[in-house]
């Protein structure tokens, strides 16, 4: 786990501990901590699901986390406090995979911090992750069709809230992230 000033780091091979990601954001002077806990879930596209493995390029995660981080300190300011923890190997139902905490002076900069975050980690970060379904098959996720661009990498990083310019060419990292977006 990398601990460093206003963040924790961590790509854990057991269990991921909310209540440690709270303990780590609150201060006597922050109003507002949110936190997002990513849950293995049962179904996928029609499909049901029976497990989930991450694998993960932890330097280059850890350069992406960085950058994340940065971002978000960049845009709300050196009291903003941060907490990134995504587990790796094979998890089951209801195991947590993704755990972000934001604790900020006032609610807003916590709760844009936290969406932030967690987004830019779905979009950029080098975590790939496979479907076990109750047919005894398996399959690598395809990854997030927003992330295909720089442009959508840097989107994320940034917080940017519009997502119309990111046009689907060559992932950033490969099929980094794992993940689909609903049409709206």
């Amino acid at each position: 786990m990398a601990k460093t000033g206003c963040r924790v780091v961590d790509f854990a091979n057991e269990r991921l501990d909310p209540m440690a990601a709270l303990d780590f954001v609150s201060e006597p002077g922050f109003g507002g901590v949110t936190m997002f806990i990513g849950r293995i879930r049962d179904h996928n596209q029609g499909r049901t699901v029976t497990a989930v493995s991450y694998d993960l390029f932890e330097a280059l995660a850890l350069k992406v986390f960085a950058e994340i981080v940065e971002r978000a300190e960049q845009q709300w300011g050196p009291q903003l406090k941060l907490y990134l923890a995504h587990a790796r190997g094979r998890l089951g139902i209801g195991d947590l995979a993704v755990v972000v905490a934001a604790g900020a002076p006032h609610r807003d900069e916590a709760f844009r911090a936290c969406r932030m975050v967690i987004e830019a980690i779905k979009h950029a970060a080098p975590i790939w992750k496979q479907e076990h379904y109750a047919d005894g098959d398996s399959a690598w996720s395809e990854g997030c069709s927003l992330c295909h661009s720089d442009a959508a990498t840097a989107a994320a990083i940034s917080g940017s809230e519009t997502q119309s310019e990111t046009a689907s060419t060559t992932p950033p990292f490969g099929s980094a992230s794992g993940h689909r977006h609903r049409e709206n």
